[in-house]
């Protein structure tokens, strides 16, 4: 189903999954970052089959209920008010409402409010549920060529220069690659404190992911800079891990012996030589020495 799927085809698929019961509680949905076509089918499901829907920004949420057919009752639920309205809220879920949570786009509670509801539902043994969906993040790290077996997503960047080299640099020893937000006329000049802070690492530049524009660069910061002078759209920022040095064999004895304590020997050599860069085989027998 695409942006341009017609009204009977749309209204086709939903009388027959309106039909599924949706418990009271509430239903973090996620919702597509672009493409219309990315809506699951449990979402619609969801959205159809609640009393209420929680959204970010009423007049986005509607333009997307309006395009599957579904008409609810809106309730903007957002940074500026979202302490005013969790009570309310709260209320509607005591009193058995089915309540469905949405941002504008992407996965609910990912740079957005919500956590407090949640965490509140949950102390009051109210049903919580997620109905997943598209992820901007995730799909950026997919994209970027980047390790992705380890990753941190740390939110928006800070706007000013000086408090987004202090954020960059607190994450500077992670052991994963970075993903953030970024807007795009702060882009370049996020680009340059990265570089500043973090050093020329690899990154991939994601923007208007799943939609008609979708754009992905790679490469090292310092040749990307200058391609984002004057740039649209949604932005997300993958960072690649920064170099490791070189463990000592007095480093490798210590953490092989660590390892040794929760680990067999095959897996203890196995995570040495990958923290350390070592072969494996050399590490493994250093291991067997140990063991014995």
């Amino acid at each position: 189903m695409s942006e341009q799927t017609n009204e009977k085809e749309q209204n086709w698929l939903l009388p027959q999954r309106r039909k599924n019961a949706v418990v009271p509680g509430l239903y973090l949905v996620a919702t597509p970052i672009g493409n219309l076509g990315d809506i699951t089918l449990r979402a619609l499901d969801v959205l159809a089959g609640c009393d209420r829907v929680i959204c970010e920004d009423t007049r986005v949420s509607g333009k997307l209920l309006e395009h599957f057919g579904i008409k609810k009752p809106l309730l903007p639920y957002n940074d500026h008010n979202a302490a005013k309205q969790r009570g309310p809220v709260l209320q509607m879920l005591r009193d058995g409402q089915r309540v469905a949570f949405i941002s504008d786009a992407g996965t609910p509670l990912v740079s957005d409010p919500g956590y407090k509801l949640v965490r509140e539902c949950i102390e009051e043994g109210i049903v919580v549920t997620a109905i997943p969906g598209a992820n901007a993040p995730l799909m950026a790290l997919q994209l970027s060529g980047l390790p992705s077996d380890a990753f941190s997503f740390i939110g928006f960047l800070p706007p000013k220069s000086a408090a987004r080299k202090k954020h960059l640099t607190e994450w500077k020893n992670a052991p994963g690659t970075l993903i953030a937000f970024e807007t795009a006329p702060r882009l370049q000049d996020a680009l340059m404190d990265i570089r500043e802070a973090l050093g020329d690492r690899e990154v991939a530049v994601a923007r208007e992911l799943t939609k008609l524009h979708e754009e992905i660069l790679r490469g090292r910061v310092s040749a990307l800079i200058e391609n984002f002078k004057d740039v649209k759209g949604e932005i997300v920022l993958v960072i690649g891990r920064g170099e490791t040095e070189a463990m000592g064999d007095d480093e490798i004895i210590a953490a092989l012996k660590k390892a040794l304590r929760s680990m067999s020997t095959k897996e203890a050599a196995a995570y040495v030589a990958e923290i350390s860069g070592r072969p494996r085989k050399e590490i493994y027998s250093l291991a067997i020495n140990l063991g014995r």
